[in-house]
C-alpha cells in the first residue's frame, strides 16, 4: 500500500466536468494497492496518518494532527502509485491489485477513516478524475506499508 500525503488549504476532485467531491483545510490521500495488500495494512496507515502531525501550532512547528487542525480528508484511489517503473520507459502494473479487490481495501480504508470523527470525501475508485489541489507549504509525505 501506497498513500501520498499533501497537506492542503483547499482541493476538490472532478469527474466528468463535475465537482463531486472539495474539501478546505486538510490532507489529500492518493492511494494504491499492491498484490500483497490485506486489511490490517489499511488500519495500520490510516492510524499513522491520523495521527501524523503534519499542521503547524502557534510556534509555526508541525505539532497538530488533521483532527486536532478540524481539517478534511479527501482520499483518491491511484493504483499507479504501485506501478514498477524502475525497468524501461513503460509502467508495469503487475504488481498493482486487481482492481475488484483494491476496491474492497479502499472502501475499508476510507471507512475506517470515516469511524474517527473526521470528514472524509472521496473520488470515484477506477473513473478518470481530474484532482486540483492547493498545496499548502508544500508539504508531501509518502507512506509505504
Amino acid at each position: 500500500m501506497v498513500v501520498v500525503i499533501q497537506r492542503v488549504k483547499k482541493a476538490n476532485c472532478i469527474v466528468n466536468d463535475k465537482i463531486i467531491s472539495e474539501i478546505d483545510k486538510g490532507i489529500v490521500l492518493l492511494i494504491g494497492f499492491s498484490k500483497d495488500d490485506e486489511i490490517y495494512k489499511c488500519e495500520k496507515i490510516a492510524k499513522k496518518i491520523l495521527n501524523l502531525r503534519i499542521f503547524e501550532d502557534e510556534n509555526k512547528k508541525m505539532n497538530k494532527n488533521i483532527c486536532a487542525v478540524e481539517g478534511s480528508i479527501l482520499a483518491i484511489s491511484q493504483f499507479t502509485l504501485t506501478a514498477d517503473i524502475n525497468n524501461g520507459n513503460r509502467p508495469s502494473f503487475d504488481s498493482c491489485m486487481e482492481p475488484n479487490k483494491a476496491k474492497v481495501l479502499y472502501d475499508y480504508f476510507v471507512n475506517y477513516l470515516k469511524c474517527q470523527n473526521i470528514i472524509v470525501k472521496t473520488g470515484i475508485f477506477g473513473a478518470y478524475m481530474q484532482i486540483n489541489i492547493s498545496n499548502d507549504g508544500p508539504v508531501t509525505f509518502v507512506l509505504n506499508s
